[in-house]
């Protein structure tokens, strides 16, 4: 019998729920929404579809929405407005600053985490999301000229006033979650957790469970990599797709790193289910393994894909799939980004 059902909605219910950093935290789906590929990076958008999409991860119980300032240069989070509009309640929404872009330069990335810049970044992420309140506002990347101390408490000034509820880190090692947690409490931590990336268990899982925080892995699918979608980046998927550039994707790597596949092929087959549900359920089970609440936020914009994602958290892996899926991400070639300066994996000895 197939653990997969096309239409999860209607037989599986709603899926389970967590509380987000810790137990006086808002209640969300155990798996979330990343909507960064609705507005760039993943090719061209039917924004019908990707507006169905949004309703589609409400009616699956999806309910913390993730976006960024730097995704579409800020259209991302104008794209989502008129859906917060019409469901503020239903909504646990996160954003992030800290990667700067510039409109004279659009290849430009920067790095700002100075507590002017992030005044200017919140104000601006509140007046194109349309909302009073940031539920969850993340430190997208850290620079390391600029203390913890001084960037997160600027952003507990920003709770202080009403303009944030809860405050998250993404791509810091263990030791930099504990100095920011002493400054001011962190509900979550948004860092690549996946079949193919797991550097963030040498040190950051270890810390969030320790102090209670959330962890939301981004790219639980490897960027559509583990689901079989594409083969090799560079000749199969659209100028300005950025997948083209990350090494791990492309070349002898794709080739090698595409054999890795074949346990998780094998294991769908015995499940009824796709990789893509592998590749997640495999995500959800860290939960257990590692004492922690984990709510990973694949990104989709196809209704059809978000109630196949919804489905994986409700396949349950055996030990022996467990095993088989374990020795995959020590075998992979290629860095997750062409420069891995500000993962915390370039910092994590």
């Amino acid at each position: 019998m197939s653990d997969f059902t096309g239409d999860f909605t209607s037989v599986g219910g709603r899926i389970d729920t967590v509380r987000l950093g810790g137990p006086d935290g808002p209640e969300i789906g155990v798996q979330g929404f990343g909507a960064m590929g609705i507005s760039e990076f993943y090719g061209a958008t039917d924004e019908a579809a990707a507006r169905d999409t949004l309703e589609a991860a409400l009616e699956a119980g999806v309910t913390l929405i993730d976006t960024a300032d730097v995704y579409g240069a800020g259209t991302n989070e104008e794209f989502l407005a008129p859906f917060l509009a019409a469901h503020r309640d239903e909504v646990v929404l996160a954003t992030k600053f800290g990667i700067e872009r510039r409109a004279d330069d659009p290849a430009y990335r920067g790095v700002r985490n100075d507590p002017a810049y992030i005044r200017q970044a919140v104000e601006g992420s509140l007046r194109r999301l349309g909302v009073e309140t940031i539920d969850l506002y993340y430190m997208h990347r850290s620079d390391p000229a600029v203390p913890f101390a001084e960037s997160v408490g600027a952003m507990a000034e920003l709770v202080k006033e009403g303009k944030v509820r809860q405050l998250g880190l993404s791509e810091v090692t263990g030791p930099e979650l504990r100095e920011a947690y002493a400054v001011h409490p962190i509900a979550a931590l948004q860092s690549e957790w996946s079949l193919f990336s797991r550097d963030v268990e040498r040190t950051a899982v270890g810390a969030a469970a320790e102090l209670g925080v959330t962890f939301v892995p981004y790219s639980p699918l490897g960027r559509g990599f583990l689901t079989g979608s594409f083969a090799d980046a560079s000749k199969e998927l659209a100028d300005g797709d950025f997948r083209r550039s990350q090494p791990r994707f492309t070349g002898e790597n794709a080739e090698h790193n595409r054999a890795l596949l074949e346990p998780v092929r094998a294991i769908a087959a015995e499940h009824g289910a796709t990789p893509a549900q592998i590749a997640l359920a495999w995500v959800h089970h860290r939960a257990a393994v590692h004492g922690l609440t984990v709510v990973p936020i694949p990104g989709t914009r196809k209704r059809a894909r978000l109630t196949e994602n919804a489905a994986a958290t409700r396949i349950k892996l055996t030990d022996a799939q467990l095993a088989a899926l374990e020795p995959i991400a020590g075998l992979v070639t290629g860095d997750r980004y062409p420069d891995m300066r500000f993962t915390s994996a370039a910092r994590d000895a």
